[in-house]
C-alpha cells in the first residue's frame, strides 16, 4: 500500500527530473529590427547530442526547448517540422524529456501580436504541432509552454518598442492579444488528453521608494499585482470573454532572476547580496508561497541563473529558498537552470552574458567550457534539495497510507 501511494505521488509530477536545463531559443526581431536565432548562434542545433550527453554530470533528463515559430511556419499556414523532428530524435537517443516553447518571443516576418490574423495563425500552429508530434510520439506526456513570458513580451514590444510590434504605451493591447491567442491555442492543445500546459512568467517584487506616502505604497502594490494578469486571465478570473479556465494550466511556471525585484517608477533594483539586506527585499520562499496560494497549482521555476562570478552564490540561494518553500508546503515541481549554455545579448550578439553552466569562449567554434564553480554549486544544491524533497514526499505518502489503513 505504501509503495503504491509513493509511486502515485512521484508520478504526479510530469517532469522526469526535478532539476532541468533550458536552451535559449529566442528567434525574435531585436531592437535594431534584426532577427536573432539563438539555437544556431549558441551552436545548440549543431551540438545537441553533445549538449544532452553533458547533462549526465548533473543527472538532468528534462530540458526546455523551442520550435522557433519564425522558422517552422515557412509561409502562412504552411509548416516545416524537420528541425524539430531532428531535435526530438536527439532527445530519444539520449533519454531526454523536452518541454516545448511554441512561441519564445519570435513570430514569422509578416506577423505581430496586433495583426488581425495573429490568433488564427497561432491556433493553426498549435494544431499543426500537436498533429506532427503525435505522428512521432503517439502516447507520451507532452509538455508545452504555448507563449513564453507574455507579460514581459507585451512590455518589450508594446511599451518600450524593443521588438515587434515596436509600440510604446500599448502594452495592454499587446498583452490582451497574446492572451487571446494563448487561450485559444491552449484549448486546441488540450484536446489531446495527454498534454500538460505550463506558464513561464516573470516572478517579481515591486516596492515603493523609502518613506513612501500612502499613495506611493498603493501604487506599488498595484504595479506588483500586474504580474498576475496573465495567470488570472488564463485561469478565467479576469477577462472572462477570453475563455480562460482553471483547468487550462497544469503547472505555474515562474522565471526568477537577480534583477526581478525593483523600486517602482525608477531604474533602481534591490540588490540581492547587499549587506545588510534592504528591508523591502522579499525572500524567494515568500514569493513562491504567494503564487502557490493564489492559484492552488503546482509551481516550477522555469528559468533562473546569474551572469559571471556570482553564478554559484545565486544557485545556492535559490536552492536554499526552494527548500524553505517546500517545507512551507509549496508543491514545487522543479528548477530549470536557464540558460545552461551561455547566450549572447539580444541586441548585441557579440556580447555574451556568461550566465550558463557552460560558457562559449570562441564565437567561431562555439566550443563549450564548463564553468566549474557553477557546476560544483549546482551539484551541492542538488544534494541538499533533492534529498529534502524526496524525504518530504515519502513522509507525506507514508502518512497517507497510515490514514487509509
Amino acid at each position: 500500500m505504501i509503495e503504491k501511494l509513493f509511486t502515485k505521488e512521484q508520478t504526479s509530477n510530469p517532469f522526469k527530473t526535478f532539476w532541468m536545463a533550458g536552451y535559449e531559443c529566442s528567434d525574435k526581431l531585436n531592437v535594431h529590427g534584426n532577427r536573432v536565432d539563438f539555437l544556431n548562434i549558441t551552436g545548440h542545433l549543431k551540438y545537441i547530442n553533445e549538449d544532452y550527453q553533458s547533462l549526465s554530470l548533473f543527472n538532468i533528463k528534462t530540458v526546455r526547448e523551442g520550435i522557433r515559430w519564425s522558422k517552422v511556419e515557412t509561409s502562412p499556414y504552411q509548416y516545416d517540422w524537420s528541425t524539430v523532428a531532428a531535435m526530438m530524435e536527439a532527445a530519444e537517443q539520449n533519454s531526454i524529456q523536452q518541454i516545448w516553447d511554441l512561441c519564445h518571443f519570435g513570430f514569422p516576418d509578416d506577423l505581430t501580436p496586433l495583426h488581425p490574423k495573429f490568433v488564427n495563425r497561432f491556433e493553426s500552429l498549435c494544431s499543426s504541432f500537436i498533429n506532427f508530434y503525435r505522428s512521432k510520439k503517439p502516447y507520451d506526456t507532452l509538455l508545452i509552454i504555448p507563449i513564453n513570458e507574455i507579460s514581459f513580451l507585451s512590455w518589450l514590444g508594446g511599451h518600450v518598442a524593443c521588438t515587434v510590434p515596436y509600440c510604446k504605451n500599448s502594452g495592454w493591447e499587446v498583452k490582451y492579444n497574446l492572451l487571446k491567442a494563448c487561450i485559444k491555442g491552449s484549448k486546441i492543445l488540450k484536446q489531446d488528453g495527454n498534454v500538460k500546459i505550463l506558464t513561464s512568467e516573470p516572478l517579481v517584487n515591486m516596492v515603493p521608494v523609502e518613506n513612501a506616502t500612502t499613495e506611493e505604497q498603493l501604487a506599488a502594490i498595484a504595479q506588483h499585482n500586474y504580474q498576475y494578469q496573465v495567470m488570472d486571465a488564463l485561469t478565467g478570473s479576469i477577462c472572462p470573454e477570453l475563455g480562460g479556465a482553471p483547468d487550462l494550466i497544469d503547472v505555474t511556471g515562474v522565471n526568477y532572476y537577480y534583477n526581478n525585484q525593483w523600486i517602482t517608477n525608477s531604474e533602481k533594483f534591490l540588490i540581492w547580496k547587499q549587506e545588510p539586506i534592504d528591508a523591502r527585499w522579499r525572500p524567494l520562499r515568500s514569493m513562491l508561497t504567494e503564487v502557490s496560494d493564489r492559484y492552488n497549482l503546482p509551481v516550477a521555476i522555469t528559468e533562473t541563473s546569474h551572469p559571471k562570478e556570482d553564478r554559484p552564490m545565486w544557485i545556492e540561494q535559490i536552492a536554499s529558498e526552494c527548500k524553505a518553500a517546500i517545507d512551507n508546503n509549496v508543491n514545487l515541481y522543479g528548477i530549470c537552470v536557464y540558460p545552461v549554455i551561455d547566450r549572447p545579448d539580444w541586441d548585441d550578439v557579440s556580447t555574451w552574458h556568461r550566465s550558463g553552466v557552460w560558457d562559449i569562449e570562441n564565437n567561431i567554434t562555439l566550443e563549450r567550457k564548463l564553468y566549474q564553480p557553477f557546476a560544483k554549486a549546482i551539484l551541492q544544491a542538488q544534494k541538499i534539495l533533492i534529498n529534502e524533497t524526496n524525504v518530504k514526499k515519502f513522509k507525506q505518502s507514508t502518512e497517507l497510507a497510515f490514514i487509509n489503513n
